[in-house]
């Protein structure tokens, strides 16, 4: 059945959202679990959350939170009470759909986590650990057909994060040697696009200078980062 009134509109989204809150919020501590990838898992476990949450607040507090929505006197419709009383409504709110089950997330996770050794990134993928909060730098690509690829990574540079397909744009690109090797840059280049399942090895260049220093037959024009900072500051 379709709501059709906002007062039923407001009674679904305070029976669901505890759900996704305490979803949200497990996620955010935890990382998504692989049996939860797909959006329509985790959604189903959010519903679930917010069933349990819901009953236990029956079980609880059902006496108050009916007084609570009713009002005084319960004659003036459902949700007679929120008007009445919005302050109160706006604290029970808060902490029915908000505090608890962040709370009911956190003592979870905390639980999850006790005696563990090894430490859990809460990013998803090891492509959104590797650039998040990534700084710039320049970066060297093998594409799966043996291609080299290579680029500055800046500020109009941009890295895809879960739940998309890993993707890449460079704002800079360089021509590379047969053996990997950073050249010149290019000239007259908008930045170069890659789809992260054509990428076979990537690999990050933060140090200073240039990248290929030391390598034999590396040319003197190769990349600096001081330059690539300094057009960007123009820029």
């Amino acid at each position: 059945m379709v709501p059709s009134t906002v007062q039923q509109v407001g009674v679904i989204l305070i029976l669901v959202l505890p759900g996704f809150f305490y979803q949200a919020v497990r996620e955010r501590l935890g990382g998504a679990r692989p049996s939860e990838q797909e959006t329509g898992h985790r959604i189903l476990r959010a519903v679930a959350a917010s069933v349990l949450l819901d009953a236990c607040y029956a079980v609880v507090a059902g006496p108050w939170l009916v007084g609570l929505a009713h009002g005084a006197g319960g004659t003036h419709g459902p949700l007679s009470g929120l008007t009445q009383d919005p302050r109160r409504a706006g604290l029970a709110g808060l902490l029915l759909i908000v505090a608890v089950p962040t709370g009911v997330a956190w003592l979870e996770a905390r639980w999850a986590g006790r005696g563990a050794r090894a430490k859990y990134e809460v990013q998803p993928t090891a492509w959104d650990a590797l650039f998040r909060r990534r700084g710039s730098c320049f970066v060297r690509i093998k594409l799966k057909d043996g291609t080299w690829l290579g680029g500055w990574y800046g500020k109009r540079s941009y890295a895809s994060a879960y739940p998309h397909t890993p993707d890449l744009y460079l704002q800079a690109q360089y021509v590379m040697k047969p053996d990997g090797a950073f050249d010149k840059r290019m000239t007259n280049s908008g930045g170069v696009y890659v789809q992260g399942p054509d990428i076979d090895v990537l690999e990050i260049i933060e140090y200073g200078g240039q990248p290929d220093a030391g390598r034999e037959g590396t040319r003197g024009d190769a990349p600096n980062e001081r330059t690539e900072e300094a057009e960007e500051a123009e820029g």
